[in-house]
């Protein structure tokens, strides 16, 4: 999340990927006032126009918040409110609006008073370590990169390699560099290069990148044991213990862990853990809640503000929290446990 503090009230923000979303929507309250651009349709009072015909125009709104969800389940946020200034005097105020705030969507929030997790939730992203992921053979190229729990795909690059009769005309930089400039077209400044898949390719293609003038001040790692390329090679990939180990710090591998463990405490038959949203309420009621993983069939399956409130108060009572989505085979794991798992302090009756 991208934010400025504009004044001790105020704070401008743009999300960058559905977590930022998620947070923000835990952030904002009813009657806390929203500034953003938008558009609104106003009639046209010209002579012969049609009396159903209006004009669409973008506008820069402030909204006293009454309502906000979430549309789609993390992809959009809905703002609903009542308009209280405006930068057209054609817009009345006090008339009804709502924000679609979508990814790299930049709106500025107001409140009365920020509390402390709220200032957490805005700087919880700002330091998150990504990667872009590179599973290639000599046929084709995946490509994702991951930032927080979070995997956005590109599609399949493939070299047109048609195996051993065609070696001899295959010219393999020329597909290096197509899925070089695929990479560049997503990489950020402080990610990491994984690259990884069968044979020697990925040595190759490594050792391609590092000679570039693009990206090679940046770090790369090359990992073995993935044998696939494409999305296949992604998945592989984040279920792998290679993911685990390498990317340690990320919020997707802490995650894994914390669901790995889960499982052998089940296994175990042991108390220290739950699963489902109605054990992971009563736990975090008695403080025994350490750390919690969601997907988004917990916020599709109980009242969106319930859970909202439960999140935020198990995070003031100290809980580490991720959420992760179906883009992962670990997204996928959680809403099959219920939609939420947690860790305990301490085991708890059921």
């Amino acid at each position: 999340m991208i934010t400025k503090e504009i004044d001790e009230n105020s704070i401008s923000v743009i999300p960058e990927d559905s977590e930022d979303l998620l947070n923000l929507r835990r952030i904002i309250k009813e009657n806390d006032k929203v500034i953003g651009d938008t558009t609104r349709v106003l009639k046209q009072d010209r002579d012969y126009s049609r009396p159903d015909k209006g004009e669409r125009i973008k506008v820069r709104i402030a909204l006293i918040v009454e309502k906000i969800s979430l549309d789609d389940v993390l992809d959009r946020l809905r703002v609903g409110g009542t308009i209280s200034e405006s930068s057209n005097e054609s817009v009345p105020h006090g008339s009804h609006h709502s924000f679609i705030l979508k990814l790299n969507d930049g709106i500025t929030i107001s409140k009365k008073k920020w509390l402390p997790i709220e200032k957490k939730l805005l700087e919880s992203t700002n330091n998150q370590v990504s990667f872009v992921l590179v599973a290639i053979d000599t046929s084709d190229s995946g490509i994702a990169r991951l930032r927080g729990t979070h995997l956005e795909f590109m599609p399949n690059i493939y070299s047109g390699s048609g195996g051993k009769r065609y070696k001899t005309n295959f010219n393999i930089e020329k597909f290096f560099d197509q899925v070089l400039q695929a990479i560049s077209s997503i990489f950020k400044e402080g990610d990491t290069i994984v690259i990884f898949g069968p044979g020697e390719t990925k040595k190759r293609f490594a050792n391609f990148v590092e000679k570039s003038q693009k990206l090679q001040k940046y770090k790369i790692q090359v990992v073995d044991g993935i044998d696939s390329g494409g999305e296949d090679g992604i998945y592989t990939f984040t279920k792998s213990q290679a993911m685990q180990e390498i990317m340690s710090d990320s919020k997707l591998a802490r995650a894994s862990s914390i669901i790995d463990e889960v499982m052998i405490l089940a296994n175990k038959k042991s108390r220290k853990f739950t699963m489902g949203y109605n054990e992971t309420f009563n736990a975090n009621q008695m403080g025994a809640v350490e750390s919690l993983v969601f997907s988004d069939k917990a916020i599709q399956e109980n009242d969106e503000q319930t859970m909202m409130d439960f999140l935020n108060d198990a995070e003031n009572k100290g809980v580490t929290i991720y959420s992760v989505d179906s883009s992962t085979d670990i997204g996928l794991r959680v809403t099959g446990l219920g939609g939420i798992v947690s860790l305990l302090r301490y085991p708890v009756e059921s």
